[in-house]
């Protein structure tokens, strides 16, 4: 069979890898892809957004089955447009890919269902945001209710800093449209773990358990990202935890979807926080994460085409979904300045020591392919993922691989996975 792949980063070269194991799939094509895609599918320049190329592109080619990686284009409908044409399609369509595309949306969905999460209000004036600022406990958490690259998110420690936090996301318009409404969240403590899921409308089996670091800097510190590295699975969720997510949180999320109207079928990412009062919910995504992907999917021991398949079908509970009884860390190489501003074109060196069978990877995010070689081409270069026995081991893989990767203004965080220790 033919797969089209939309989107071009380190997650949809993750997604790429698996579908290449497939002994179901012929030829893959990816629009728009990058340097490291194009070694195993056929690259096109279509970008994420252009719906009508891409599903001229998929008639034209006769695709099977096209993969929607990103959240831009899946908040935009194009799993709606391409079901339109008669594609068969991975991913929700817009009415329910709103779980990722509002966060106002999903809180009420949390509030309206008994869904544990924190505690919240939704603004559209700043001047009320600032008013209810006013009498709030800090430190305390504001969000840009629409898209904003995984970094619409500040945790502001007090009201000084929370109301330069409202100017900087609803008048000045850092992120753009995703600020015209804003939710101001109280502060949860506690572990963060991401689960990821497939769904099929009714039915949701759960990945195995990952951690992502957003933060720029060792400890946690600096600005929020799209993500500096993960592993999976955590050492903190728990059977007790997941216990508590399956009966309160996973089921519960697909139903009241479902309640609304909005059958979701693809990916729903769990942002969990583990605090004192057990699991909450600090976000919904409608897709794989990144680079949550990278280290969730060379675990996975099924055909993905097959579960992709199972869940367009409502057939999910049919699979029995396993994964590798190993461990596997990601360490993102970004260039220095990111995520401000960063050079771009630097020749990149070190691809050939990476080997899959072996457990290395080496996903391409922000590369592009010239005449003198691959280049940098974004703020996040490579995630380097190395699978181990357990995480200590896989930790120290990925960090032996990173020095195999040469290039200019290189950046990495020296502390991925480093809570492992503490566990």
């Amino acid at each position: 069979m033919k797969v089209l792949i939309v989107g071009g980063g380190g997650r949809e070269h993750a997604i790429a890898v698996s579908v290449k194991k497939s002994k179901r799939v012929d030829k893959i094509y990816c629009a728009p892809g990058n340097a490291g895609i194009a070694e195993i599918a056929e690259c096109v320049p279509i970008g994420a957004m252009e719906f009508e190329k891409l599903v001229a592109f998929a008639k034209e080619k006769e695709i099977d089955l096209c993969i929607v990686g990103m959240d831009d284009p899946l908040v935009g409908g194009l799993v709606d447009e391409m079901e339109k044409a008669g594609i068969r399609t991975f991913g929700p369509k817009a009415n329910a890919a709103i779980l990722e595309g509002s966060k106002a949306f999903s809180k009420d969905l949390m509030k309206k269902y008994n869904i544990p999460t924190a505690a919240y209000e939704t603004f559209t004036s700043a001047d009320d945001a600032i008013k209810y600022l006013e009498t709030s406990d800090y430190p305390i958490v504001l969000k840009a209710d629409g898209l904003a690259l995984g970094k619409g998110v500040l945790i502001c420690k007090d009201k000084e800093e929370a109301v330069a936090g409202v100017k900087t996301i609803m008048l000045d318009k850092q992120f753009g449209d995703a600020g015209n409404t804003l939710v101001i969240e109280e502060f949860m403590t506690g572990r963060e773990v991401s689960v990821l899921s497939f769904v099929d409308g009714k039915t949701i089996k759960t990945m195995t358990s990952a951690q992502d670091h957003k933060r720029a800097g060792d400890g946690d510190t600096g600005l929020n990202t799209g993500g500096m590295g993960t592993f999976s699975p955590s050492p903190f969720y728990t059977k007790e935890v997941d216990d508590f997510c399956k009966a309160h949180i996973y089921q519960k999320t697909v139903d009241a979807m479902a309640a609304e109207g909005r059958e979701f079928k693809g990916v729903i990412f769990f942002g969990l926080m583990i605090t004192p009062k057990g699991p909450r919910v600090l976000e919904y995504n409608a897709r794989f994460g990144d680079p949550e992907a990278q280290v969730v999917l060379p675990r996975m021991k099924n055909d993905i085409i097959d579960v992709c398949e199972a869940c367009i079908d409502g057939r999910l509970d049919e699979i029995n979904l396993e994964f590798e009884d190993n461990a596997a860390v990601c360490v993102v190489l970004a260039s220095k300045g990111y995520p401000v501003s960063y050079e771009k074109g630097f020749p990149i060196k070190g691809f050939e020591k990476f080997k899959a069978e072996e457990g290395y990877y080496c996903f391409h995010a922000g590369t592009k392919k010239t005449e003198a070689g691959i280049v940098t081409n974004g703020g996040r270069v490579l995630g380097v993922t190395a699978k181990g026995a357990n995480l200590k081991e896989a930790r120290a893989n990925a960090y032996k691989a990173t020095e195999w990767i040469e290039f200019d203004n290189k950046y990495m965080r020296h502390d991925i996975g480093k809570a492992i220790d503490e566990a």
